[in-house]
């Protein structure tokens, strides 16, 4: 752990300039820039409302704070992952010339995208505002869940990249995968329904739900829900064991498959 540490600290500053590149990267070419991190969410959060919202009859007016808390918490789960999963052979002609970390592709890769969920959620705030969700001291614990999203993608973008390195079709089976993780996260709908439907056990294997739920928690006035918090930091605690003695044991190899 002791070396772990030293070879971090060493290359910490290729770390932030890996995020200031994928932050420069992503927003090549584009006029809005940034503000697009501000303007997509919103439309989203638009169209998800008239269709879930007002087209079947909902007529609870935070409900679009309720759509666009599960949206943003999912694009970033979504795009840090699918990211991640490409770093190490979006990187193959820096690993091939010189020595870094490797574990700092998929980590820069996820910190980039958390900066700009983070930037994201000013959308968040002001829509709260707007349509008048008043803060409680529940909302501190909204720190909770983002803390643990981000380790959960860490950890999962491990995996991914490691896999992802042997096996190419990965991204569209992942792809795939993310699909069914959006529509059992109750983004759009009331959790209640699928678990009246005899469905709950759904919400409990989607290692996403149960940080989503929290965070709607804290934002709603309401305390954090024990099972769900417990379910969301298992899930980040095996995802960032197991990607990450996944990752040490197959690094030193992936040279050969880039």
């Amino acid at each position: 752990m002791k070396k772990y540490v030293q070879n971090f600290v060493k290359y910490r500053f290729l770390l932030g300039e890996l995020i200031k590149k994928g932050i420069a990267l992503k927003y090549r070419r584009s006029y809005l820039g940034i503000l697009w991190t501000l303007i997509e969410p919103l439309l989203t959060m638009i169209v998800l409302t008239v269709v879930f919202g007002t087209l079947f009859g909902n007529e609870d007016k935070t409900f679009p704070v309720y759509i666009l808390s599960g949206r943003l918490l999912y694009s970033f789960f979504s795009i840090s992952t699918k990211i991640a999963m490409k770093s190490i052979r979006t990187h193959s002609s820096m690993i091939k010339k010189v020595y870094v970390p490797k574990y700092m592709y998929p980590l820069s890769s996820v910190l980039t995208e958390y900066i700009i969920f983070l930037i994201s959620l000013i959308v968040l705030v002001a829509v709260g505002a707007v349509l008048k969700v008043k803060p409680t001291i529940y909302l501190f614990g909204a720190i909770v869940p983002l803390v643990i999203i981000a380790v959960m993608a860490y950890g999962l973008g491990l995996i991914l990249a490691t896999l992802a390195v042997f096996f190419r079709d990965l991204e569209y089976i992942w792809s795939v995968a993310l699909m069914l993780v959006m529509y059992t996260s109750a983004i759009f709908y009331k959790p209640a329904k699928i678990i009246n439907a005899g469905y709950g056990w759904l919400l409990d294997i989607n290692p996403l739900y149960s940080v989503v739920s929290n965070f709607r928690n804290s934002i709603f006035g309401a305390p954090l829900d024990q099972r769900a918090l417990i379910i969301s930091i298992a899930y980040s605690t095996v995802f960032l064991i197991v990607g990450t003695i996944m990752f040490a044991k197959k690094q030193d190899v992936f040279i050969l498959y880039v």
